[in-house]
């Protein structure tokens, strides 16, 4: 058999070892890993010496704005942005407009993002009281996961109540898809950003006494409790206190099937940034405390947070720099930096490119139902690989960043370690730190090869569903 394509005299990384390897590749998928006497013929031999060859990322938080906010983002800028960041699937969020709450919306979604995308993704259905009736209707239009607001964010769609979060969960659970939840909890911040507010205070430090660690603390454990009832799957997304570390050890030790996540910012920045950054820093949940990022890289490393992803969430200058801190919009890109910031922190020595494989690819794909063929470099796995070099330095510039957003708290960050090519289903996205024209299009979406664990919910005989007869 001739293969596509080998890449020879790299290392290849799992989450255990580094071995000197090639892997050769056709039709898209991996077809052997090992010594160079090994590999078969192929149509094209890449040499990539020197370099690491790590399982490309999967970001399973991401927001391409697309359809409804394409000033900020699309499909097509927000896929380049993952290309040149090793990031080879993405998830992506509800929340544009019209909101992905409908079989309808998704479908819409879906073409848009098959029509643009060079990498490949999942999509989010939203899971709150207004898709209660639509909750098997989503999940059997090909949602991928859903997403529910515990606390509001960019684009305030509503957040349930802690009874129809019940019957949320009651409902998800019987799909077998993951719920990843925003946890926060709304009702706290919204009484006291408006307190707040109405007494002057609008410094961009005053997010965060707006948001204290409570909020998180609060709504990781409610969720968790919630999830044990329904045997819903959740996921916390963006952890940013250790406080809420806790709730979150617990449910795990109780046997919850609960994963969660961080991001670069909340490892790189903490309060001390804010005067620095002013509006540029704003994100939901804010970045907070020292402690809070020391206890978080911790707990990554520990494997307490299971993975790593970015909440890329794009807007303007103008909607990040705007004076009162209330008005400016929440987050900044993200899906093209992670790979090089959290690649510094293995130059660092916090942690190992093991370590850092496990976070950023085999964590994701396990959580969410596409390992084995996404998440390592193996026979039979997609061939989604980064080619890294870990010694190439660069300093992050907005202006130089693929994402239509021009603007990032870590402008003028140096890193250690790059993607220098990424490929998606054994095709180059990007290619000596270079997008590879005409490759829009390429992605998928990952629904065919999704495999999430059998539903295993409990309580059902006491669901809202059940007790009235109505639709499950």
């Amino acid at each position: 058999m001739t293969a596509d394509l080998i890449l020879t005299g790299g290392l290849v990384v799992s989450e255990t070892a580094v071995d000197r390897a090639d892997v050769a590749i056709k039709d898209g998928e991996i077809l052997a890993v090992g010594a160079p006497s090994a590999m078969p013929e192929a149509a094209e031999t890449v040499d990539v010496s020197g370099l690491h060859l790590l399982p490309g990322a999967i970001d399973v938080h991401v927001h391409f704005r697309d359809p409804g906010y394409t000033h900020k983002e699309d499909w097509e800028s927000g896929a380049a942005a993952a290309a040149m960041g090793g990031v080879t699937t993405v998830f992506e969020m509800p929340n544009t407009v019209p909101s992905t709450s409908t079989p309808e919306a998704l479908f819409d979604k879906a073409t848009i993002a098959g029509s643009k995308s060079c990498v490949d993704f999942g999509l989010y259905a939203l899971l709150g009281e207004e898709t209660l009736d639509r909750v098997q209707a989503l999940a059997d239009a090909g949602a991928n996961a859903f997403k529910l607001y515990m606390g509001n964010t960019f684009g305030n769609l509503p957040s349930p109540s802690t009874g129809a979060m019940l019957e949320c969960f009651e409902k998800a659970a019987l799909t077998g898809l993951r719920v990843s939840l925003h946890a926060e909890t709304a009702s706290i911040m919204a009484r006291r950003e408006a307190a707040l507010s109405a007494a002057g205070r609008t410094a961009p430090l005053d997010h965060i006494l707006a948001r204290p660690e409570v909020v998180a603390i609060e709504a990781v454990a409610r969720a968790a409790i919630l999830a044990e009832w329904t045997g819903a799957r959740i996921h916390i997304l963006h952890i940013s206190s250790s406080g809420e570390l806790r709730p979150l050890a617990e449910a795990k030790a109780r046997g919850v099937d609960v994963t969660g996540e961080t991001c670069p910012c909340y490892l790189f920045l903490d309060s001390s940034d804010y005067e620095r950054l002013q509006g540029a820093i704003r994100v939901n949940p804010p970045v907070r405390e020292k402690k809070d990022s020391l206890g978080i890289l911790a707990a990554l490393k520990a494997g307490v947070v299971d993975m790593i992803a970015t909440d890329h969430a794009p807007h303007t200058p103008e909607e990040k720099l705007r004076p009162n801190i209330w008005d400016v919009d929440c987050g900044f890109p993200g899906v093209e930096t992670q790979m090089p910031l959290m690649l510094t922190r293995v130059a660092a020595g916090d942690y190992s490119i093991m370590d850092y494989v496990r976070m950023s690819a085999g964590a994701p794909a396990r959580s969410f139902g596409l390992w084995p063929t996404k998440g390592r470099i193996a026979p039979g796995a997609h061939a989604d690989i980064a080619c890294v070099d870990l010694s190439r330095r660069e300093t992050i510039r907005a202006a130089d960043l693929h994402s239509r957003s021009r603007i990032t708290p870590f402008e003028g960050t140096e890193t250690v370690g790059a993607p220098v090519h990424t490929l998606v289903r054994g095709a180059f996205v990007q290619r000596d730190r270079k997008l590879v024209p005409g490759m829009q299009g390429h992605g998928r979406q990952v629904t065919d090869i999704q495999r999430m664990p059998a539903p295993a919910p409990r309580n059902v005989e006491l669901s809202l569903a059940h007790l009235t007869g109505g639709a499950p």
